[in-house]
């Protein structure tokens, strides 16, 4: 059994004290002018976030921590929406790309924005796969394939919320047999916290059971870009990803089976390397995926406690991401689609390859690939993970 498939056991999340809001387990009143500005940073106003879908009302809740970093969060597709640390500066930067109201979330064309994808984050060749001998099949909403939980995974639906404490937000949701095509009652709850000590940390612990035989890989799908959102390229950030190999695809992304050594290609960041540095390398990959869009083959973990995924630097404000997780494997995206039709927080647009994804995971395609890990979850098994996304400065 793969290592997310383990004994029913509780996470609780660490309780820190902080100040934020009026600390219950609702968003604070709306009482008239409710954006808040740090160092000239805004978030979002909750106010655009209060609306009905799908006859669940919506809503927008923002974590804080002692170390004054924040995060805004709405239970529409269980997304974060903005989080601002500080540069090497001191200056608040919202490194997250997203939109400023639920109903952009819902009628622009990009709606992943920092989401919770699944039930099947990534991709499943042709939206079939057999399962304890019988066939399934999903919606396709990428070309032939099915992708991160089809038209209307969990990225589209209205998570129940709770406010545990200032810090922490707890969400579940119900994604009943037949949803998508996919078996099973699955039960799942995903738990945002936000700690500070010497780094800022959004903690993400997933926790999932079914009632029968089905297929999970939940991930979060946050657009980064550490010099700010509408900052412009993200292709000067170095990026290093602890993987001597990863897994080839297809010209439709789909991922051939094989998984093949990073050395001599362009996806060989083992070293901090800046993102854009090999991007024009004369690789069949790279013309595939219009740029990087692959899985990455974690290297086993040396020690204890979650793995280094992999780290990324802004070259601009320094601003220092790691990622630490208990998942096999880490998809990058560099921001290839890109076009700049979808309007962002405070008048930005996402142009082309201005933000990054880093979403850890099981391989693409797992269901249809025998010698991947397996993404299988039965009843009586808890399905749970966690990824660490922590935030420091250099200098």
């Amino acid at each position: 059994m793969i290592k997310s498939f383990i004994s029913s056991s509780c996470f609780v999340a660490a309780c820190l004290l902080a100040a934020c809001g009026n600390g219950s387990n609702t968003p604070a009143a709306n009482t008239g002018d409710t954006t808040k500005t740090v160092s000239q940073v805004t978030l979002p106003d909750t106010a655009a976030f209060r609306d009905t879908v799908d006859g669940k009302s919506t809503t927008l809740y923002i974590l804080k921590n002692k170390n004054n970093a924040e995060i805004a969060i709405t239970n529409y597709g269980a997304r974060v929406v903005s989080m601002l640390v500080p540069d090497k500066n001191g200056v608040m930067t919202d490194i997250i790309l997203g939109y400023d109201s639920i109903g952009k979330y819902i009628h622009q064309p990009e709606n992943f924005f920092g989401s919770i994808v699944g039930r099947y984050g990534n991709r499943i060749a042709k939206g079939k796969f057999k399962l304890e001998g019988k066939q399934y099949t999903l919606g396709t909403n990428n070309g032939a394939n099915h992708l991160h939980g089809g038209k209307k995974g969990f990225f589209a639906r209205v998570w129940d919320g709770q406010k545990l404490n200032d810090s922490t937000l707890e969400l579940t949701y119900l994604s009943k047999d037949g949803e998508e095509g996919y078996p099973g009652n699955v039960h799942i709850k995903v738990t945002y916290t936000l700690s500070g000590d010497s780094t800022n940390q959004l903690k993400i612990n997933y926790e999932a059971t079914t009632d029968k035989a089905t297929v999970l890989n939940a991930t979060n799908h946050s657009y980064f870009n550490l010099n700010g959102q509408g900052s412009g390229t993200i292709n000067d950030h170095l990026l290093m990803l602890n993987a001597d190999n990863y897994t080839p695809v297809d010209s439709t992304l789909i991922p051939t089976g094989k998984i093949e050594p990073v050395a001599g290609t362009p996806f060989d960041f083992r070293q901090p390397t800046a993102i854009g540095a090999r991007i024009d390398s004369p690789s069949q990959q790279l013309k595939f995926g219009k740029g990087y869009d692959h899985n990455f083959v974690l290297n086993p973990n040396k020690g204890s406690g979650l793995n280094l995924a992999g780290t990324v630097q802004g070259d601009q404000s320094g601003i220092f991401m790691q990622i630490l997780t208990d998942q096999p494997g880490i998809q990058f995206y560099g921001g290839n689609f890109m076009d700049g039709t979808n309007p962002l927080k405070g008048g930005k647009k996402d142009a082309w390859r201005t933000a990054f994804c880093l979403e850890t995971q099981h391989f693409p395609d797992s269901p249809n690939q025998p010698s991947f890990p397996s993404t299988e979850l039965k009843p009586g098994q808890t399905y749970q993970t966690t990824t660490i996304y922590q935030f420091s400065v250099k200098k």
